[in-house]
């Protein structure tokens, strides 16, 4: 996987701010992870805590001020890199209450990450989806391929196109790291021209060991021309 990442490539989801929620965990890890996917050819990084309630209990200060630490760090030991933070933010009552009353933090310009949970989408998904348009932003779908449960219900994935989502493919999913049936969903997806755009979605070493495996795909272009795609968020100073 990582022979195919470009030397300029935008990585828009990951989880590098340490002891905020289930990624890297000391300093050391991100700056382990940052490294290694310097060295894959990534250099700039949006990075996207989780934001769950009762769960992963984040918010926008919280977000910056770890954003800002370790900015601060990175100084300290002589490394300059395109880096902020964004953040992934799980589809709920919560997640509506924020967007209705707060500015969210948003990959670039209005594009917000969001997520479900791995059981079930919300009961009310297209409603959220449409008042989050309604509030002004556009959502980016973090790792459909991973939603078990449209697998066998291909049609929801049309059905969320049309509700105006935006695709966001984890690019480990092609190398099989997920499973085989998310390989197949990141695959058919891939197939039908509906991924918009990649993330790594790194959180450990395993993560990173994973991009050394093989891609899995008869035909690369049409991951290589949505790896492409990334560089619409390569704004960051």
């Amino acid at each position: 996987m990582k022979d195919l990442i470009p030397e300029n490539h935008i990585d828009i989801h990951s989880h590098l701010l340490f002891g905020i929620d289930d990624g890297a965990k000391t300093f050391e890890d991100t700056l382990a992870l940052t490294s290694a996917m310097t060295d894959f050819g990534i250099k700039e990084f949006i990075t996207t805590p989780h934001i769950i309630q009762h769960v992963w209990e984040n918010n926008t200060a919280i977000i910056s001020a770890k954003e800002d630490e370790v900015i601060s760090l990175f100084q300290q030991n002589n490394i300059s890199l395109p880096f902020k933070a964004a953040a992934e933010y799980l589809m709920d009552d919560h997640f509506v209450k924020l967007f209705q009353n707060e500015n969210l933090l948003c990959l670039k310009d209005n594009y917000v990450l969001v997520e479900m949970s791995y059981i079930n989408a919300p009961i009310q998904l297209y409603d959220i989806l449409f008042d989050l348009q309604v509030a002004g932003y556009k959502p980016v779908l973090a790792h459909p391929e991973r939603y078990l449960f449209y697998h066998k219900n291909f049609g929801e994935y049309t059905k969320l196109k049309k509700a105006g989502c935006l695709f966001q493919l984890n690019m480990l999913s092609i190398v099989g790291y997920y499973g085989e049936s998310v390989f197949l969903t990141a695959k058919k997806l891939l197939e039908n021209g509906m991924i918009d755009y990649v993330g790594s979605d790194v959180h450990h070493q395993k993560h990173i060991e994973a991009f050394h495996h093989k891609v899995d795909l008869k035909d690369l272009n049409p991951l290589k021309e949505v790896i492409a795609n990334n560089q619409f968020f390569a704004t960051l100073k």
